[in-house]
């Protein structure tokens, strides 16, 4: 009969698509955007019901209510957020963006397979949270003993999903946004940073080479990864066509990748430079062209054979069976190098009565990051840096630059000491 209101067990007023199932469980109906009939449930009603006992705790039904009525003033799919898991949300980002590189995608698919599908990919993204991200970040940092970097590696990926949810109007904000800054702040002791190699252990480190029977092969590869500040896979692909011994000058225009396909196996790839800025040329130090004409008649003295990989070849740096180098090999070959220079630094330090100058446990980038401080202390103009470099970013450039002249301030006040009058 009209005027009559319908009540739950408990004598409240329902209102208008509420209702109570006999099992006490509410239910509410709406259309969504389409016009297709949906539904909502709750054990309780309103926010201070109490949860009957076995039953899972939730929003209540007005709370679920509100949420629907705010997200359809909002433009927002309530049905569809309330479905779509993060992983879902992966899903519909990778295959959005085929315009991304070989190596970005497999970085992708690799950190967020290893990280992210069995944790907090399984849950609804309407459910996901800053706290919950904030907080399965920390986990991973107490937990995996991932480093500062790991992290902002994920969360790159992460905000890249929930932005294309944002931008597809299934949520109203991006749960990431600014939680790096505070993860820095959380754990800032954890942080890891690239030191370059002083300049006593960048000679010593070459000087140790370059006396080896053992290593010396490796001195014109890692006297160019000094002299230029080349990113790995831009060393590892460079080419001799890639070389101008008459302008004296390296053109940087591709990188050369090793990663896993889809198909489990590890190829090499050629990609187009990391940034924007990656494109670049870079004059040829003396030093630099004196290494890399050394290792052109060594290969014409052994017979250069270069492989072809997706149409390039003509490799610069190559091993003794004629393939290019995996990024790891390099690494693995600075690791023993660095640690037979001890031994043999700490033994004749001891025979001579004198503190050893020994070698950090360094890799590839450190080299770069290397040469690029050698640069900041030798060169004032920032642009003429991040050009070289090929950063995206000045402020990259900057920050090794502050780091770089902080220290040859200090240097320079040492030698000053006790020679300026005060009084």
């Amino acid at each position: 009969m009209a005027g009559i209101k319908r009540t739950d067990k408990k004598g409240r007023i329902l209102k208008d698509n509420e209702f109570q199932r006999p099992d006490g469980r509410y239910m509410y109906r709406y259309y969504d955007n389409e016009k297709n009939k949906k539904y909502v449930y709750s054990w309780k009603l309103v926010p201070t019901d109490a949860t009957p006992s076995g039953k899972r705790d939730d929003l209540s039904l007005r709370e679920k209510i509100a949420n629907i009525e705010r997200d359809r003033y909002e433009g927002i799919d309530s049905s569809i957020k309330n479905k779509l898991t993060l992983n879902n949300l992966f899903e519909m980002y990778t295959a959005e963006n085929n315009e991304l590189k070989i190596n970005t995608r497999s970085h992708y698919f690799y950190m967020y397979n290893k990280y992210v599908r069995n944790s907090i990919g399984v849950k609804k993204i309407a459910a996901i949270k800053y706290s919950d991200v904030f907080n399965y970040y920390n986990n991973l940092i107490i937990n995996n003993n991932l480093t500062i970097n790991s992290i902002a590696s994920i969360n790159t990926i992460l905000h890249q999903l929930f932005k294309l949810a944002v931008r597809n109007d299934i949520l109203l904000k991006n749960p990431t946004d600014g939680i790096m800054s505070e993860i820095k702040k959380k754990n800032r002791r954890k942080a890891s940073k690239c030191h370059a190699l002083t300049e006593a252990q960048q000679s010593a480190f070459l000087n140790y080479i370059s006396n080896s029977e053992t290593y010396k092969h490796w001195l014109p590869l890692f006297t160019v990864f000094l002299g230029t500040g080349c990113r790995v896979g831009e060393l590892i692909g460079l080419r001799w066509d890639d070389c101008d011994f008459k302008k004296n000058i390296i053109s940087i225009n591709h990188n050369l990748v090793y990663i896993m396909d889809e198909d489990g196996k590890s190829n090499f790839h050629i990609t187009s430079p990391k940034t924007e800025n990656g494109t670049r040329t870079i004059p040829m130090l003396t030093i630099v062209k004196e290494a890399l004409l050394n290792e052109k008649a060594s290969q014409q003295e052994r017979g250069h054979a270069s492989p072809i990989i997706e149409g390039y070849t003509n490799f610069v740096f190559t091993n003794r069976f004629g393939q290019v180098f995996v990024p790891i090999a390099l690494n693995q070959a600075i690791t023993r190098i660095y640690t037979d220079y001890n031994k043999e630094e700490t033994a004749h330090a001891e025979l001579e009565n004198r503190e050893p100058l020994l070698l950090p446990h360094f890799s590839v980038h450190t080299l770069r990051h290397t040469f690029c401080t050698r640069f900041c202390e030798n060169e004032t103009n920032i642009k003429v840096i991040q050009a070289i470099m090929g950063h995206s970013s000045i402020t990259t450039t900057m920050n090794i630059y502050a780091e770089a002249t902080e220290k040859k301030k200090k240097e320079v006040f040492e030698n000053l000491d006790n020679k300026i009058k005060i009084f």
